[in-house]
């Protein structure tokens, strides 16, 4: 009898503490949704078209990025009297640098495209994950850019884990990290994000983004606007 109750304890401690780690999951996510504007706000955002520049090695670039939901995306960088390119959609990546020599696009490899899908959800990973098949757990909380952040763990249907870091204290994403394919090595990559603020159709941005190619700064970002799927397909 002994045995047998603390056998009932030890299961009905592990299901109130995925109970109580569930909750505070959704809890983190809820305040993360209502920052952004809440669901309904996020979910009637179709297309997005942001300006600004980019440091590459003490220069400022113009770049471009150009994203219909679950669409497509092109990158355009302006560098050195060159026009380049990336274009993602959901089952191919276009890559064209002249700038490093190239003479005509190349497709991406698979191990960085599947990666690089959830840049094609514009209402962002978090937003309905579940629906998604998205699993979210919470790692803990640490200090990432200064600040005290919940730390959470997504594994996407792809099979992709991403951790997202965000703040504690205003519930926006501080840090993005994750792996991807280099040289055929899996490579740690982060993205830090920053200087939070409205667009004209009160759409909460971070105009500011650090990657490992350098520092992006945003001077504009239009959203709900037209946009021609050609531009997914390349020159």
């Amino acid at each position: 009898m002994k045995n047998l109750i603390v056998f009932e304890i030890f299961i009905m401690t592990l299901v109130f503490a995925q109970f109580a780690q569930g909750q505070t999951v959704d809890e983190v996510v809820n305040k993360y949704v209502s920052a952004l504007g809440g669901k309904e706000m996020i979910s009637a955002l179709s297309t997005l078209k942001i300006e600004g520049s980019m440091s590459i090695m003490g220069n400022d670039v113009d770049i471009v990025i150009t994203k219909k939901h679950l669409v497509g995306m092109r990158f355009d960088i302006s560098i050195m009297g060159t026009e380049n390119y990336q274009i993602i959609t959901p089952t191919k990546g276009l890559v064209f640098m002249p700038v490093q020599g190239m003479t005509e696009p190349v497709e991406m490899p698979e191990e960085q495209l599947m990666p690089a899908l959830a840049q094609l959800d514009l209402q962002g990973a978090l937003v309905n994950y579940k629906e998604k098949g998205t699993i979210v757990e919470l790692v803990g909380k640490e200090k990432v850019e200064g600040e005290d952040c919940y730390n959470l763990k997504l594994t996407f249907q792809t099979g992709v884990v991403s951790n997202y870091f965000i703040s504690e204290a205003t519930s926006f994403i501080v840090k993005t990290s994750g792996k991807t394919a280099v040289n055929g090595e899996d490579v740690e990559v982060s993205s830090s994000f920053s200087n939070y603020k409205k667009n004209a159709a009160g759409y909460l941005f971070a105009y500011s983004l650090t990657t490992m190619q350098g520092q992006m700064n945003f001077s504009k970002i239009d959203t709900n606007i037209s946009i021609d799927e050609k531009v997914f397909k390349g020159n």
